[in-house]
């Protein structure tokens, strides 16, 4: 078993590759009661397009697939629902689908082994039927106009679609009602086959936990299942472009919602870590709580809080976010890009980045305080391709010159967009 210490938060990482290819990581929390368990897939909804292991044409299958099999992995052939069954065990059970990953999880401090059979056991069992495929289209159908009506949805999800022509990131990731109509059992099969071999998959664990002991205890859960090898994903070539450089919307908000959009180019593995810190830097300083723009919009009283600023990527896509409320979307737009051009030109504070830095490292140390945050995190990483420690180590290493290389590269006026959801 591999074991990776931080220093910085006096954690260790224990990883183990088996046989069938599932790669499990454990994080020992001593003396905790809370424990977590997240069993994911590196499959989400931009994965529509791919090459079977084994096969050689290229499989293609409508959007909103990875969503609605995860919907469904939940039923049983008894009868049973296993959502169900977990909440009766008093654990409080999950799943979601993002982009790149698909996960399912539960955290409980009782009936630990009882929760980790009921899940283990759906997710190598899906059942699919002509019958339940058909209802469950009613029911993503409902939850895909429901967020058609949340306005801090559309924002965001507008602002994809102005950036990106061709990258699927910028589809929902329920699909639309046209396109699940498109979905049937064989489909999904395929895909649960294709995606869901443990050689795609990772588990991680956090609790007061022996890594050897637990370890036994999945494996004797663990169906016989081979690895089936590399699966081919395949991805538009997406254009260093924009679509357009606004959109707007009028819906039924108390206050305009806004979304910055920044188009960013896919960075190296390698390099991903700290060009997303030296970028959390920059935007803290553009646009943060002490910044001196944000101070001076929200004393015009042009911006009601501080606005979220997110740095988003995975395969083949990396995007800039900053989204708020403001009585004027515009006028936040043309005075941030005007921040942008004035710290072009006069470099920024070492002492702002000092400050930023120290903020930001006291945030991810946080992280480790809970025992979900530090196995959602360590999932998510995983397939990036990152080890979540690395975040405590470059931060150290970024400095000025590296985030003045950053900024210039990234921040570009002719690769923005504004997205804009007004009143009704």
């Amino acid at each position: 078993m591999q074991i990776i210490e931080s220093s910085k938060v006096k954690e260790k990482l224990y990883i183990e590759k088996l046989e069938n290819g599932l790669t499990v990581m454990f994080i020992p929390k001593k003396g905790i009661q809370k424990k977590y368990v997240i069993w994911g897939t590196n499959y989400g909804s931009n994965d529509s397009k791919f090459i079977v292991p084994g096969e050689q044409k290229e499989t293609e299958v409508p959007k909103g697939v990875a969503h609605f099999l995860e919907h469904k992995m939940f039923e049983q052939e008894n009868g049973t629902n296993s959502l169900d069954t977990l909440t009766s065990l008093g654990v409080d059970a999950n799943a979601y689908t993002t982009n790149d990953h698909t996960a399912y999880l539960f955290e409980c401090t009782e009936n630990f082994y009882p929760a980790l059979d009921e899940l283990m056991d759906y997710v190598q069992h899906p059942y699919f039927t002509d019958e339940n495929v058909e209802k469950e289209k009613g029911i993503i159908g409902q939850e895909i106009m429901m967020y058609d009506d949340y306005p801090e949805w559309k924002v965001y999800l507008n602002t994809l679609e102005a950036m990106y022509h061709e990258h699927p990131v910028k589809l929902d990731i329920t699909g639309t009602i046209e396109t699940i109509s498109n979905i049937d059992k064989n489909i999904l099969y395929k895909c649960y086959n294709t995606f869901y071999n443990p050689s795609n998959m990772v588990m991680v664990i956090c609790g007061d936990f022996e890594p050897e002991k637990i370890l036994e205890e999945i494996k004797k859960r663990l169906i016989d299942k081979k690895s089936n090898g590399e699966i081919k994903r395949i991805y538009p070539n997406e254009p260093d472009t924009i679509v357009k450089g606004k959109v707007e919307q009028n819906m039924d908000v108390s206050q305009p919602l806004f979304t910055i959009g920044i188009k960013d180019k896919n960075t190296d593995e390698k390099e991903i870590v700290k060009k997303h810190i030296a970028i959390e830097i920059i935007l803290d300083a553009l646009l943060g709580k002490s910044s001196k723009l944000y101070k001076e919009l929200y004393d015009k009283g042009m911006i009601f809080s501080v606005p979220s600023l997110d740095y988003e990527f995975s395969k083949g896509y990396a995007h800039i976010l900053i989204t708020g409320q403001s009585t004027e979307p515009e006028k936040i737009y043309e005075e941030f890009k005007k921040a942008v051009s004035d710290m072009k030109q006069n470099g920024i504070n070492l002492d702002t980045i000092n400050r930023i830095k120290k903020s930001i490292y006291g945030a991810y140390v946080k992280e480790y305080n809970d025992p979900a945050d530090i196995a959602r995190m360590f999932l998510a990483d995983s397939f990036k391709g990152i080890n979540s420690f690395d975040y405590l180590e470059e931060i150290v290493v970024v400095n000025e010159e590296y985030i003045e290389q950053v900024f210039k590269d990234v921040f570009n006026e002719n690769k923005m967009v504004l997205s804009v959801i007004k009143k009704a």
